[in-house]
């Protein structure tokens, strides 16, 4: 553990309070790691402020003391971008937490960071709107966190990602200044959207601490139907042939592996009895009876073409749910394997080539290790989880997969793909951002932190090294 310097702790502890700040070992760890995992938190305190001005002040401090901050959220991450490891003062917003201002008109609504995903959803359904933003981890995410890390999710192929929702951005930036960006602007041509660069830079800029988010229409009686198909090639014939006459909310895939842990785990019940190497699974709305009856013309079309094995339809608002689950419980059911996990896209219409090529490396190289496809395929996403045996030390596990990482990442610069496709750069892919990003770009990324953090103080040591 790193010793505190006793003055400095008494200095945040006139900013925020003292039983604001903590150093016990409990609070350290707990709010020194993310989902991740393979790091040991080693922060040297946490600090809980109450208010925007708190935060500033907070930040004023570490600049002045040269120490090095780290922003916490939900620390539902998967790339270590929340992880305190090297001493560092986390930040936890957990305080920043009301949901104010609502406009009806603009549909907006004023966020604290500490927002969680799951509260502003609920929020927006008490005024008969929709936040489409959604994920496993909507229950215990944050917005400030999901900002940072342009959190993607199940209804990216009609509803995009975070970025798309933020109408307006409050973020600190390392001298503790405080940008009041785009303030809720539909149109704004003035300069550089100086916000759309905070948004998935996950806090090496600043620290978002409050969001005006944009809300939509709620959906109308949505319908999910899950089908078993043969092979990738398959799925993208029936991703264009719903595309092309129907209006998806989302398009999900998961391998037959994924399907078997959920069911062994989950209690849940196979959809169909025909087996498949994939599943997909899509969602759609059903507004009148012409929609279910098109989707099933396309069902019927999909299966004489030979793209589809089997497919079950919703046919209540329970049902859907439980179809749901047979995708949305993979990453919990899994994670007791401690998955290496890759979080991986390319064209969507290059999908099926892509995963081909990346699922011959994995196989030849980890003949002795489980394999967990899924993914938002609809979007060009999929996510690659390696499951680690329980005998296999995790050093000897982590050593293994990255080895073979960078094999699957020269595929994927090949198709001039992404080797983070939704899940950030953090701790665990910085070493892997020349697979995605120039030289010039990441140097320009480097300028464009000095200007926001002269000091380097905003989570250093993610997405690159200055």
């Amino acid at each position: 553990m790193t010793d505190p310097d006793p003055a400095v702790l008494g200095q945040l502890r006139q900013i925020v309070g003292a039983q604001r700040v903590l150093t016990d070992a409990d609070s350290l760890a707990q709010f020194g790691c993310d989902w991740t995992r393979v790091y040991t938190p080693n922060p040297v305190a946490v600090v809980l402020p109450g208010s925007i001005e708190e935060v500033q002040d907070v930040v004023r401090l570490a600049a002045r003391e040269q120490l090095a901050i780290v922003p916490s959220g939900g620390r539902t991450g998967l790339s270590a971008g929340a992880v305190a490891c090297k001493g560092e003062l986390v930040i936890a917003l957990d305080r920043l937490n009301t949901l104010a201002d609502f406009n009806a008109v603009d549909r907006t609504v004023r966020c604290g960071a500490g927002v969680v995903t799951e509260q502003l959803q609920q929020y927006a359904l008490e005024q008969d709107l929709f936040y489409p933003v959604d994920f496993a981890s909507s229950g215990s995410s944050q917005i400030g966190g999901n900002i940072s890390t342009n959190a993607g999710g199940i209804k990216v192929i009609r509803h995009g990602m975070t970025r798309d929702w933020v109408a307006g951005l409050k973020v600190v930036t390392g001298t503790g200044e405080l940008l009041d960006l785009n303030r809720g602007l539909v149109k704004n041509n003035a300069g550089y959207d100086l916000r759309q660069l905070v948004i998935g830079a996950e806090g090496t800029l600043g620290i978002v601490v409050e969001a005006t988010m944009r809300l939509s229409r709620q959906p109308h009686n949505l319908a999910v139907l899950v089908l078993g198909v043969p092979d990738m090639t398959a799925i993208m014939s029936v991703l264009s042939a719903y595309q092309g006459s129907m209006e998806l909310s989302a398009f999900e895939f998961f391998s037959e592996l994924a399907l078997q842990k959920v069911i062994e785990h989950q209690g849940l019940q196979r959809p169909f009895e025909t087996p498949a190497q994939y599943y997909a699974l899509l969602e759609f709305e059903q507004p009148d009876d012409a929609a279910m009856e098109q989707a099933m013309t396309l069902f019927e079309h999909c299966m004489e073409q030979g793209w589809v094995l089997d497919g079950v339809v919703s046919q209540s608002v329970a049902q859907a749910e439980s179809l749901w689950r047979l995708r949305e419980d993979i990453s919990e059911t899994i994670s007791r394997w401690t998955p290496y996990k890759n979080d991986i896209s390319t064209v969507i219409s290059r999908v099926p080539d892509f995963l081909v090529e990346v699922e011959a490396v994995v196989n030849d190289n980890y003949p002795d290790f489980e394999i967990v496809w899924f993914g938002h395929i609809g979007d060009g996403n999929v996510h690659l989880n390696i499951l680690k045996p329980d005998e296999l030390p995790m050093d000897k596990f982590q050593q293994r997969c990255g080895e073979v990482s960078k094999w699957v990442f020269d595929i994927v610069q090949r198709y001039e793909g992404s080797i983070s496709a939704e899940h950030g750069v953090g701790l665990l892919k910085k070493d892997y951002l020349h697979y995605s990003r120039s030289e010039t770009e990441i140097a320009i990324m480097r300028q464009i932190k000095l200007a926001f953090d002269p000091a380097g103080i905003m989570n250093p040591g993610k997405v690159f090294d200055v």
